[in-house]
C-alpha cells in the first residue's frame, strides 16, 4: 500500500500537482487547464511550497483564516478533543458544543439565546431561511443581486451573482439591488442619495412582491465576494425598519465579515443594527475544521420550543469543530485579535491602500473596513471601465510570483489578510502590490 504522507522532504510541487490533476475534481472550474498552486505548510501569516517558495497571505485563503495558520492554542485544543471524543451524534449533548454555543451567544447582541450548528456558511444560510419560513408561515426570500450566500439549494438561489443561474432549483427567491455608489444603479452621486434611493427601491420590491408573502430579507452585512460593498450610513437601519414594518425576518450573513474581520466581532455592530438571525462560518474557527451556524434571537428560538424544526445535519456540532471554535474565540480575546484588526486596518492597511490609489491610475476605488478592503481596478478612471479579465489574471499571477497570495474577483483585488497580521507584514504586502501594479501601469488611461 502506498504511503502518500511519508517522505515530505522528497516531494516536489510537480509531484503534488500531478497527484491533484490525476484524481481531484475542482469547484467552479473547467477541469482541463487547471494549474493549482501547491502549498506544503503554513505558520502565522505565511505559507510555503515544496520547492522552497514562501508567500505572505493577503487572502486568508477564502477570507477565513482570521487567527492565522497553525495557532498553537487551537491545535492543542483539537489534539485534546481527539483524545477524549472525536465524534458524536448531534442529538446528544457534549461539552465542546455547549461551550462553543455559550461563547458565541456571549458575543452576540442582547436578545439572542441559541445556536444551531452547521457544517459551513451555505447550510447556515439554508437553515436560517428554513427557520424564517417556518416562523412566519411565508415563503419568499429577498436577497441582493450583489451577493454570495453559498452553494446549496436555497443558498445559491439567494445568491445574486451569475453562479445562481445554472442552479436555480429552489423556490421563492426575489432579488433587489443593494447600494454600491461607485457603480450606482440609482444615478446617485452621494452616499445619502444612494442610501435613500436603495431603500426606496427595496420598499417597492416588498410592496410589489406582497409583504404578506415575504419570510425574510437575507443580506451580507458587508457583501464580500461581490466586492466588499460597505453600506452607506443609515442603509442597514433602513432595512431593519422595513423588516419591522412588514413583519419580515432579517437575516444578516456574517460568514465572511464576522469574527473580527472588520475590526469588531460582527460587522453589523458598526451599523447600529440588530438582525433576527445571524449566519456565520469561516472566521469562527479560521476554517481549521469545517463549521458554521445560525445564531437565533429569543422570539424565534422560543417559537421552536413547541413547533417542530424540520432540519438537521449529521455533523451538526461535531466535537472537533466545536473544540476549535472554543479555542479560537478564547485566543482571539486573550490576544486582542479583533483590536489588532481594527488598529492595523485603519492605521496601516487603509492609509497604504489610499496611497497606492494616489500613485496608480489602475485603482479606481478603495473601500472596506478593518482588514476587509478591496481595490477596484479600471482601465479608465473617468469611465470606470473594469480592467479586463486577462489583465486581472496576469496581475494575480505576478503577485503570486512576487510572493503575495491575493484574492482576485472580477476586476477587484480583495485585501483580506489574517487578523493577526503585523504592521510590518502589511507594509511588506503593500510594497509587493506597489511594484506589481507599477509594472502594469500602461493598462490604465491617464487622467
Amino acid at each position: 500500500m502506498t504511503q502518500p504522507f511519508q517522505n515530505h522532504s522528497a516531494l516536489s510541487n510537480r509531484d503534488v500537482r500531478q497527484l491533484d490533476r490525476d484524481y481531484v475534481f475542482h469547484s467552479w472550474s473547467a477541469q482541463g487547464n487547471l494549474n493549482p498552486l501547491v502549498i506544503a505548510g503554513a505558520q502565522g501569516c505565511e505559507l510555503w511550497d515544496y520547492d522552497g517558495n514562501r508567500y505572505l497571505d493577503f487572502s486568508s485563503q477564502l477570507v477565513n483564516v482570521n487567527i492565522g495558520y497553525q495557532h498553537p492554542k487551537v491545535l492543542a485544543a483539537m489534539r485534546a478533543q481527539l483524545e477524549s471524543l472525536v465524534t458524536i451524534a448531534p442529538a446528544t449533548a457534549n461539552l465542546a458544543r455547549g461551550e462553543a454555543a455559550k461563547r458565541i451567544i456571549e458575543l452576540a447582541p442582547e436578545g439572542f439565546s441559541k445556536v444551531f450548528f452547521t457544517n459551513a456558511g451555505a447550510d447556515a444560510n439554508e437553515n436560517a431561511i428554513r427557520m424564517a419560513r417556518l416562523f412566519t408561515g411565508r415563503d419568499k426570500v429577498l436577497s441582493a443581486y450583489r451577493s454570495y450566500h453559498g452553494n446549496t439549494g436555497s443558498a445559491i438561489a439567494a445568491t445574486g451573482d451569475w453562479r445562481r443561474v445554472p442552479n436555480e432549483y429552489s423556490r421563492g427567491h426575489v432579488h433587489f439591488f443593494n447600494p454600491y455608489l461607485y457603480r450606482s444603479e440609482f444615478n446617485a452621486v452621494t452616499e445619502e442619495e444612494e442610501c435613500s434611493r436603495a431603500l426606496a427601491h427595496l420598499r417597492r420590491i416588498i410592496e410589489c412582491e406582497g409583504p404578506g408573502a415575504i419570510a425574510a430579507i437575507l443580506l451580507e452585512s458587508i457583501p464580500g465576494t461581490a466586492g466588499i460593498l460597505v453600506p452607506p450610513a443609515g442603509y442597514m437601519q433602513g432595512v431593519r425598519a422595513l423588516a419591522d414594518e412588514f413583519g419580515i425576518v432579517l437575516i444578516l450573513d456574517e460568514v465572511m465579515a464576522g469574527f473580527g474581520r472588520t475590526g469588531s466581532w460582527f460587522a453589523f455592530e458598526q451599523d447600529g443594527v440588530v438582525p433576527d438571525l445571524i449566519t456565520f462560518a469561516k472566521g469562527v474557527n479560521s476554517g481549521y475544521v469545517p463549521a458554521g451556524g445560525v445564531v437565533i434571537s429569543e422570539p424565534i428560538a422560543r417559537y421552536f420550543d413547541d413547533h417542530f424544526f424540520a432540519g438537521g445535519l449529521t455533523y451538526s456540532g461535531h466535537p472537533l469543530a466545536m473544540a476549535s471554535i472554543v479555542a479560537t474565540l478564547d485566543a482571539m480575546k486573550e490576544e486582542g485579535v479583533v483590536e489588532n484588526a481594527a488598529r492595523i486596518g485603519s492605521g496601516t492597511l487603509r492609509p497604504g491602500l489610499d496611497a497606492l490609489a494616489a500613485r496608480h491610475q489602475l485603482i479606481g476605488n478603495v473601500r472596506g473596513r478593518g482588514l476587509f478592503q478591496a481595490l477596484e481596478l479600471v482601465s479608465d478612471r473617468r469611465t470606470k471601465t473594469p480592467l479586463a479579465a486577462a489583465d486581472m489574471a496576469a496581475i494575480k499571477n505576478a503577485l503570486t510570483e512576487a510572493g503575495l497570495l491575493s484574492f482576485v474577483v472580477e476586476n477587484r483585488i480583495h485585501i483580506v489578510p489574517p487578523c493577526t497580521i503585523s504592521a510590518g507584514q502589511v507594509q511588506q504586502g503593500l510594497g509587493i502590490l506597489d511594484r506589481v501594479l507599477g509594472g502594469f501601469g500602461a493598462l490604465a488611461k491617464a487622467e
